[in-house]
């Protein structure tokens, strides 16, 4: 059985910093491009980072560009996202996604709404106050 975990969500205040994690079992993680979806209620769901399976290519929406960060470690399974400079047009719940084709997560990536892919988790509230 597949599982995707987000977790490190929270309440911060405007400015503040946030580390994310996602954890992933029950596949070859190493075989998987992953990324980081994130909804507000009454939105669609946007694509707003991706990493390739090897860690090598990144890429990033324009509105979280230069704050947020995506890194994997394949020792752990586990995908980070280190968002920075926090900003209350951040508060959405965020979601880790998977997927076989670093291509698909590509074009989710910055897409509105995104695209299926193989995997997603339940997501985790982030929420910042100003």
């Amino acid at each position: 059985q597949v599982e995707v975990v987000e977790s490190g969500g929270g309440t911060v205040q405007a400015g503040e910093s946030l580390r994310l994690s996602c954890t992933v079992s029950g596949v070859r993680f190493v075989d998987y491009a992953m990324g980081w979806f994130r909804q507000i209620p009454g939105k669609e769901r946007e694509g707003i980072a991706c990493i390739a399976w090897a860690g090598d290519s990144t890429k990033y929406s324009d509105s979280v560009k230069g704050r947020f960060t995506i890194s994997s470690d394949n020792a752990k399974n586990t995908v980070y996202l280190q968002m920075n400079d926090l900003k209350p047009e951040d508060t959405a719940m965020y979601y880790c996604a998977a997927d076989r084709s670093f291509g698909q997560l590509l074009r989710a990536t910055a897409a509105r709404p995104t695209p299926n892919v193989d995997y997603i988790g339940q997501g985790t509230q982030v929420t910042v106050s100003s």
